[in-house]
């Protein structure tokens, strides 16, 4: 990512893994593994003058993890019997009760499908799940495919991971897209992007028929290896529709309704397997929505922690340590940066209004053409559109010119005719009359030449 935005230069990378210890001014940083849908995940331990401090990142313990990378249990409780003065758990899925399900799991259910798919089949899943990706792999092996990569992101990773030993790949697996149509379908598989519906991955345009040289026909099997996150559900569902349109055999949904995909995020006892192991004296639940915080905080108290010692926070929160005592203390400002060109923080709350009205109603320009010296109109306003939508404009247009006039000769009579008063008038009666007859509320630009 750092290459691809060109700032791999400007970056100092640290190589790090579960034994290295970082020094950082009067504290240090050690870590430990974890087990999550993503090679060489650590937890962090900072070890400060006030006690040692645990982030867990995100996580699960599974017993039989596809990759063979195992929480190391062993230094957790030793972690835990040196000392824990506050944990930050993740949450995401503190509502779910029992253990997450291995992710060997799912390698078994598409294995099956595989060897049961009468034409070619697509499976979507995240990329960066390369323990899925193995797993499709050994499926293709096993039932005599050949698997095509479709998808910018899921190439790069795939290749990166096979350079650095994450992914094995038979010699002679993998094809090019090009080949899948000079192939029986029934020895091709596909493995692609797009699990969350975005509208530009690869199994979006497979679905609307715009991957150039591959496409989905009836009874081939489509495969989403991964559960939706939450905001993206109605993107995966119009593909899914679309899929079936196709004549496609479509398998999706997660858990147990398919098992194609099981989450990398620790369920209710793996949380509190966590909490059991590190002993915090305080707890701090991060990395979930406020309800899941809140049913992550009652697990915590539920194996011991003190009710007064957990603390749900907001983004700039301040929690303080010290003498070992937390408390939860001041804001400081966050939120979004906004970078408009070279400008970077600077974007004001009126201009981020007046793009959102423009994006929304458009605008409406009215010039108007003035005598210097008499002040007074030397021809009809003109009014410009851009944006603005109306199935009879040229009538609006019309009556918008003539109340503009209306509206300056009656100014003109009370001799109010300075052009900051002028432009507010027409600005508010043009406003009320394109809501009343169009309810759009377009930005009301007047515009005045003075001759």
């Amino acid at each position: 990512k750092l290459k691809e935005h060109k700032l791999l230069r400007e970056s100092e990378l640290v190589e790090i893994n579960s034994n290295s210890n970082l020094k950082i001014g009067e504290m240090s940083v050690s870590f430990f593994k974890v087990t999550h849908s993503i090679p060489d995940c650590l937890g962090m331990v900072f070890h400060t003058p006030e006690g040692n401090i645990v982030h867990t990142g995100d996580f699960k313990f599974d017993l039989t993890p596809a990759n063979n990378e195992h929480s190391d249990i062993h230094k957790m409780a030793d972690i835990g019997k040196e000392g824990v003065l506050l944990l930050l758990s993740e949450s995401t899925n503190a509502e779910r009760p029992g253990l997450t399900p291995s992710e060997q799991m799912v390698g078994e259910h598409v294995e099956t499908t595989f060897r049961k798919a009468e034409r070619k089949v697509i499976l979507s899943t995240f990329a960066s799940n390369i323990s899925r990706v193995q797993q499709v792999v050994d499926a293709a092996q096993k039932t005599n495919r050949k698997l095509a990569l479709l998808g910018r992101s899921m190439v790069k990773v795939v290749a990166v991971a096979m350079e650095r030993g994450y992914l094995t790949v038979p010699d002679g697996m993998l094809i090019d897209p090009h080949e899948i149509n000079e192939m029986a379908p029934e020895k091709v598989a596909i493995l692609c992007t797009g699990s969350q519906g975005e509208p530009l991955a690869a199994l979006a345009r497979l679905s609307t028929g715009n991957f150039r040289g591959v496409d989905i026909l009836p009874e081939d099997t489509v495969i989403f290896a991964a559960g939706p996150i939450p905001g993206n559900e109605r993107n995966v569902t119009s593909i899914v529709d679309n899929l079936f349109a196709l004549g496609a055999k479509v398998i999706y949904g997660s858990g147990s309704t398919s098992g194609m995909h099981v989450s990398g995020h620790g369920y209710q006892e793996d949380l509190k397997l966590m909490l059991t192991l590190m002993k915090p004296k305080y707890f701090i639940p991060i990395h979930g929505e406020f309800r899941m915080l809140h049913h992550h905080r009652l697990l915590a108290e539920s194996v011991g922690v003190e009710q007064g010692n957990t603390f749900i926070i907001n983004n700039g929160d301040v929690v303080d340590i010290e003498h070992t005592i937390a408390r939860q203390t001041r804001k400081i400002p966050v939120g979004n940066t906004y970078v408009d060109g070279g400008d970077v923080g600077n974007v004001g709350e009126f201009v981020l209004r007046d793009r959102k009205q423009l994006s929304e109603d458009g605008i409406l320009m009215i010039v108007l053409t003035m005598s210097k010296a008499e002040g007074k109109l030397i021809s009809e306003p003109d009014t410009i559109s851009r944006g603005f939508v109306d199935s009879d404009f040229s009538e609006l247009r019309r009556d918008v010119n003539r109340l503009t006039t209306k509206t300056v000769n009656e100014l003109q009579e009370a001799n109010r005719n300075q052009w900051n008063v002028m432009k507010k008038q027409i600005k508010k009666s043009i406003r009320q009359y394109v809501y009343t007859h169009t309810k759009k509320k377009p930005m009301i630009v007047p515009i005045l030449i003075e001759i």
